[in-house]
């Protein structure tokens, strides 16, 4: 049977029966981290935002302000009070938070994220999203519940064991996650309050018949022994694991901030999960987007008031345990709505829409132009896509768990085209000049066409050089700038004659250098 067949003809067993506060439906076979890097101990928190996000009321492009304002101008935000992040793009005024993380590049954004022939159903755009898969084609699978069957082959037999003890994936709520399905059985495990996982009485065993009834039955007494072991392993990371942020709203008034503060607790208490799946819902904006009069408030500044609070919480809990180099989240939502309001305050189910990753590894500042808002606009159009979905996910599975590409295009599609994401935190410079060149360093536009042109302040006068490797490490061109004083710097460069692909940007100057990816389309 070839593969794509097998997996869309797959299914994990299940039982509506209730076991230990979770259903058996909501408590698959599970399975620790196996064959992926010993000394890895990276990981991936997904923020799903359910409904899907108004990437223009999130990111707004204010080159575009003028012209937004025509389609969309019930439910534009004031300009005065966006909050810029440059001289393109701010962001909505409830994301304060996170503009503080952007200035301290603790937040990268990539624009207009998507994929081709965008389906506007919510739960099919969503199995989209969370198969990775075309949207042409059914896909039994998630993208991470493929990657983690590349990384345990034989799954889910012998599991856990003492050299495995922790699952592979961990949901905060009620509902296993689709992005961790497996050939064979889902890779999350559903979890609440995990001090609160009490164990199961279990049965004494005995044969069992060859036939329906007894591989259920076999099933069932399987998930009783998994969620015991796993019942155990929770509890002492939630008893040894602390939070150090002062930063989280009191219990129950922010639910995403409740499942994060779960995340870092875990994560603090020497759980071994790579991936942890949380969500915020209500993102289906279609009226009451913002109230009448008032752009600033409504269902949609609520929610995004409530995604960064949690996210900068987080991230100050994590920089606080010193996890920060260890842990890289990203936010994903089915789709983004169109351009045009729809006349009731809200907007209709759109197209491509920004996705953000937070983390100190992350790539900070924006990958992508400002969105392309066409002289015609109809009531159905949407934002066109810059990047795909899949290249996100890809980019990720190769600069943050380490896979190589022909894996990655197995895992997710052959035409898979790599994403400057992620930098190497461990090869940061601490210098101070390092940190001001690192902060005062842009380059655009990204993606690059023909030129490309590198801003920087230089902190002390001396030599310069400008260095373009391909992701080989191979130099293809160098630029001698010879002694540049100390101050602002403007400067130009042609890079039409580059293949399409990703490159690194090196600057030197005296004795620092940073290095910049950049896209050429």
């Amino acid at each position: 049977m070839k593969r794509r067949k097998f997996l869309q003809s797959s299914a994990a067993l299940s039982i509506p029966v209730a076991l230990n506060g979770m259903s058996v439906a909501h408590l698959p076979y599970l399975a620790p981290l196996g064959n992926l890097e010993e000394e890895s101990d990276r990981v991936l928190v997904l923020v799903q935002l359910i409904g899907g996000n108004d990437g223009l009321n999130t990111l707004i492009p204010l080159d575009k302000y003028d012209r937004l304002m025509e389609l969309r101008g019930d439910i534009m935000m004031p300009q005065s009070q966006v909050l810029g992040i440059d001289n393109d793009m701010g962001l909505h005024p409830q994301l304060s938070g996170l503009k503080s993380l952007y200035e301290e590049a603790q937040i990268g954004i990539v624009q207009d994220v998507g994929y081709p022939n965008q389906n506007r159903s919510h739960f099919r755009s969503t199995d989209i999203w969370t198969s990775a898969s075309a949207a042409t084609d059914l896909e039994a699978t998630g993208w991470m519940g493929r990657y983690f069957d590349e990384a345990a082959p034989g799954f889910p037999e012998a599991y856990p064991n003492p050299d495995n003890p922790d699952p592979f994936a961990l949901a905060i709520g009620n509902t296993i996650s689709a992005t961790c399905q497996g050939v064979v059985a889902n890779y999350s495990m559903a979890i609440n309050d995990p001090s609160s996982i009490s164990t199961l009485v279990e049965s004494e065993g005995g044969s069992l018949p060859n036939n329906y009834y007894g591989k259920q039955l076999a099933y069932l007494r399987n998930t009783i022994t998994q969620s015991n072991a796993y019942s155990v392993v929770l509890r002492e990371a939630a008893e040894k694991g602390m939070n150090q942020s002062s930063l989280y709203p009191e219990k129950g008034a922010n639910k995403l901030a409740d499942q994060l503060k779960t995340v870092a607790q875990l994560i603090a208490g020497g759980l071994k999960t790579k991936v942890y799946v949380v969500s915020l819902g209500g993102f289906d904006t279609h009226s009451d987007q913002v109230i009448d009069g008032d752009p600033t408030q409504g269902r949609h500044a609520t929610l995004l008031d409530t995604l960064s609070e949690a996210i900068t919480a987080f991230q100050d809990d994590m920089n606080l345990l010193g996890l920060n180099e260890r842990v890289l989240g990203m936010t994903f939502s089915e789709f983004g709505r169109r351009i045009r309001s729809n006349g009731s305050f809200g907007t209709d189910h759109g197209t491509a829409a920004p996705l953000l990753l937070f983390g100190n590894c992350v790539q900070s500042g924006i990958l992508g132009t400002s969105p392309e808002i066409g002289a015609e606009v109809g009531v159905q159009t949407g934002i066109e896509m810059q990047f795909d979905f899949r290249d996100v996910y890809g980019s990720l599975l190769q600069d943050w768990f380490g896979l190589e590409v022909e894996t990655i295009q197995q895992v997710l599609f052959p035409d898979y085209q790599y994403l400057p994401l992620v930098n190497d935190c461990s090869s940061l410079s601490t210098s101070t000049s390092n940190y001001w060149l690192e902060r005062s360093v842009e380059i655009y536009p990204q993606p690059a066409r023909d030129h490309l042109r590198i801003q920087f302040t230089n902190p002390n006068p001396g030599p310069g050089i400008l260095l373009i490797h391909d992701l080989q490490g191979r130099l293809l061109k160098s630029y001698q700038l010879g002694n540049l004083p100390k101050g602002e710097h403007s400067i130009p460069l042609r890079v039409n004659d580059l293949p399409r692909g990703s490159y690194l940007l090196r600057l030197r100057l005296g004795n620092t250098q940073v290095s910049l990816p950049f896209l050429k389309h």
